[in-house]
C-alpha cells in the first residue's frame, strides 16, 4: 500500500469501561502497514479488550478507531473480507473437522468450495496440519485447534492479521510451524497485529511494539527504539512498568 494510505491501525484516544473498570485508558496506537505489530502486558493489562474493538466485536467508550481506514463498528462484513482474527480461544465447532469448519467460513467470505479446498490444502502443508484436516476438532490437541484456527484466517488472504495470544499452550512444534507460517505473511507485506507473553519470540519477529499496563499504553514504537540501550526486551519492559529485574533471594528458605 502507498503511504498516502495511512496506517493498517490507528486509535486516539481509546477509553473502555466495564462498570467501575477501566480496562483502556486513552490508548493511542498507531501501527504502520504491513509491520508486525507486538503489544504485550501482564494477564489483565488491556491486550484483549483493545482486539475486540479492532475487530468490532467491542464498541469503545471513547475515542476513534480506524482500522484499515473505516470504523470496524460500521464496516462490518466489507472490513471482515480484508481482515483475520484468531482469538485467544479458537472458535471452531467440535463436531466439524477442521476441514468442515474451514470451507464453511470461507463460504462467508465468498469463496467457492473449490477454491477453498485448493487453497486449504497449501495452508495444511504450510501448518502441518494436513494428516488433522478430517479429524473431529474434539480430538484435536490445543496446538492443532490453534492451527486450524489460523488456517480459517488466512484462507480469504487477508491483508490484516489479528493473533491474540496465539502461542499460549501450544507445544514447541506446533509453534514452530505457527511461527514459519508468521514469517512468511510478513514477508509478503502482511500486517500483523500480536498479543503474546512470549517475550524472546515477540523479539524474534516483531518490527514495532507496545508495552500495555493496566489499560495505559506506557511505550511504543519501533522494536528497536523501544529495546533503546537495554539488552532484552523483557529488560526494556520491566523497566517500563518499574518492576526490578533481580529475583528476590529468599534466604528464608533451605532446602
Amino acid at each position: 500500500m502507498p503511504p498516502t494510505a495511512g496506517p493498517a491501525i490507528d486509535t486516539r484516544g481509546l477509553v473502555r469501561r466495564f462498570g467501575a473498570i477501566t480496562a483502556l485508558d486513552r490508548v493511542d496506537l498507531a501501527v504502520p502497514r504491513g509491520a508486525f505489530f507486538a503489544l504485550v502486558g501482564s494477564n489483565g493489562a488491556g491486550k484483549s479488550t483493545t482486539v475486540r474493538i479492532l475487530t468490532g466485536l467491542l464498541a469503545p467508550g471513547e475515542g476513534t478507531v480506524r482500522v484499515l481506514g473505516e470504523n470496524p463498528r460500521k464496516a462490518g462484513a466489507v472490513l471482515r473480507q480484508r481482515i483475520g482474527v484468531v482469538p485467544d480461544f479458537p472458535v471452531l465447532y467440535d463436531v466439524l473437522s477442521p476441514r468442515e469448519n474451514i470451507v464453511r467460513l470461507s463460504a462467508l467470505r465468498g469463496l467457492t468450495r473449490e477454491e477453498a479446498e485448493r487453497r486449504l490444502e497449501e495452508l495444511a502443508v504450510a501448518l502441518a496440519l494436513d494428516e488433522h484436516l478430517d479429524q473431529s476438532v474434539r480430538s484435536l490437541s490445543q496446538g492443532t485447534r490453534k492451527k486450524a484456527a489460523l488456517a480459517a484466517a488466512l484462507i480469504h488472504g487477508p491483508s490484516l492479521l489479528f493473533l491474540d495470544e496465539p502461542f499460549e499452550g501450544i507445544d514447541p512444534v506446533a509453534a514452530r510451524g505457527i511461527r514459519n507460517m508468521l514469517e512468511a505473511l510478513r514477508q509478503r507485506g502482511v500486517t500483523i497485529f500480536l498479543t503474546s507473553h512470549v517475550l524472546p519470540l515477540v523479539e524474534s519477529l516483531a518490527t514495532h511494539v507496545a508495552v500495555i499496563d493496566e489499560g495505559r499504553v506506557l511505550t511504543s514504537g519501533p522494536l528497536t527504539e523501544v529495546v533503546g540501550r537495554h539488552d532484552t526486551l523483557e529488560r526494556a519492559i520491566l523497566e517500563a512498568l518499574g518492576v526490578p529485574p533481580d529475583v528476590p533471594t529468599m534466604e528464608w528458605y533451605l532446602p
